[in-house]
């Protein structure tokens, strides 16, 4: 069994939620990007996504956009990435780590060379926002052949064709986004967000994470009522941001944390 997987049957058993906080590599420095990774899983962390820093995002907004900049301004490369997913290893043999980026520097690299490197550090999954499932098929191969889980996106406008498609290429986990437009935008409709799984999970027997608009502990509390995983970027590097670099790891721990006990407190509510 995968390490995702083997976590979200854990979770599963507890009856508890996946908290999967999302970061860019190498943001706000590249000495600081291990240590984070630890950071966030002494806050909680399930799972970690990982962001590779990238020139020209698509789906990503101001915040998240300005700690690629950073991270890229200290020549962070895909490379240097998967080398922290390594140095992570050494320590931490248990937290699965999702690559989450763009195709660009996956082809420049080459995509099997790419597949290799990842492997070999000890990554468990690969999530490509560019990779459209009509493209996906060869690299999807390529990390299923390495025991590799490709991740998808799915959206408020997927179609059930495409959600069909998706749904057959989809390893590990689905990330719902919950909201039309870019990270970091505020206010999700839980009404919403319930019927749109409710037809995910018609297709698909994967958790299905949803991300964008989770800002705080009570919506990030609200959204594992209904999803399998809370995933959470812009607020998270937000307090990056505006952190000085000894207080960094303290600072993401404590948010973490509280995200946290608020999606533990679904439970509490339930045996109560």
């Amino acid at each position: 069994m995968s390490r995702i997987a083997a976590t979200f049957d854990r979770l599963r058993r507890e009856q508890r939620k996946a908290l999967i906080p999302f970061v860019t590599a190498g943001d706000p420095q590249p000495s600081a990007a291990v240590p984070l990774m630890h950071a966030l899983v002494a806050g909680g962390a399930d799972i970690i996504e990982l962001g590779v820093p990238f020139s020209d995002p698509m789906a990503d907004g101001p915040v998240i956009q300005r700690s690629s900049e950073r991270a890229l301004k200290h020549g962070v490369a895909l490379s240097d990435v998967i080398a922290y997913i390594a140095e992570f290893r050494k320590t931490n043999t248990m937290t699965p780590v999702i690559l989450f980026g763009y195709a660009n520097p996956i082809e420049s690299m080459g995509v099997e060379r790419f597949a290799d490197s990842a492997k070999r550090a000890g990554a468990d999954g690969v999530l490509v926002v560019d990779y459209p499932p009509e493209e996906a098929e060869t690299i999807v191969s390529l990390l299923d052949a390495r025991e590799l889980d490709t991740i998808f996106l799915l959206s408020p406008t997927t179609t059930g064709a495409r959600l069909k498609q998706i749904a057959a290429l989809g390893r590990g986990y689905l990330y719902y986004v919950s909201l039309k437009g870019v990270t970091g935008a505020a206010h999700i409709d839980l009404e919403d967000v319930a019927r749109r799984l409710a037809q995910i999970r018609k297709h698909t027997d994967l958790p299905v994470g949803v991300g964008f608009g989770i800002r705080d502990p009570q919506t990030a509390r609200r959204v594992a009522t209904v999803a399998d995983a809370v995933v959470i970027g812009s607020r998270l590097v937000q307090e990056i941001e505006s952190s000085k670099p000894e207080e960094l790891n303290a600072r993401v721990t404590a948010f973490l944390t509280s995200v946290r006990t608020a999606m533990d407190e679904n439970k509490e509510a339930q045996t109560a």
